[in-house]
């Protein structure tokens, strides 16, 4: 039985939202193919009736997460406090505790650069969040706060993630959020 075009687009697109997800939770490395497929009720072999590789997928999943997090994104840097609401946004228990749904940098870029297979997506992402803060920001040297205020985001969420202690992880969240509020001389 042959699909339309369209039932073939919405498949292609849930493969990458599922992927998407898992690969943000769970890891690329440790996201296989047929269990991803089988999730969806779709046969191993279907995968490559839409993708030429997992690499590809990988792309495109990290893309659709960069999307996401542009969509969130874009809704705090419109509040009245942008820069506040973005880093209490980042660092709150939500993104800590739901990978699967947060920005990919911590997640899938750090994955893929451990791996030595740096992505241009990674790039866009994290200049789009970039472009934002800095906007936030006044000063000569706004664009190299901006990189600091990204990496100190970054490195607390994962660190938070990968600590056993709960108080600790916690602790993390919460120095780095009051450092960065603070204001800046």
């Amino acid at each position: 039985m042959r699909y339309s075009q369209d039932h073939k687009a919405q498949t292609h697109q849930r493969i990458i939202k599922e992927a998407s997800a898992r690969f943000r939770r769970d890891g690329i490395g440790a996201t296989g193919l047929q269990p991803l497929m089988k999730a969806l009720g779709l046969t191993h072999g279907g995968f490559y009736s839409h993708f030429k590789s997992k690499d590809e997928l990988v792309e495109k999943a990290l893309q659709a997460a960069g999307e996401q997090c542009d969509a969130i994104c874009a809704e705090l840097f419109a509040q009245e406090h942008p820069l506040e609401a973005f880093i209490d946004t980042y660092l709150s228990e939500w993104h800590q505790t739901s990978p699967d749904q947060g920005c990919p940098l911590p997640t899938m870029s750090s994955e893929l650069g451990l791996r030595g297979q740096p992505s241009p997506t990674s790039d866009v992402v994290l200049n789009s969040r970039l472009e934002q803060v800095q906007g936030t920001l006044e000063g000569e040297d706004a664009a190299d706060r901006s990189i600091f205020i990204m990496s100190a985001l970054v490195g607390a969420l994962l660190l938070s993630r990968s600590v056993e202690n709960p108080e600790m992880a916690q602790r993390i969240l919460d120095v780095t959020r009051e450092f960065l509020k603070q204001p800046w001389d």
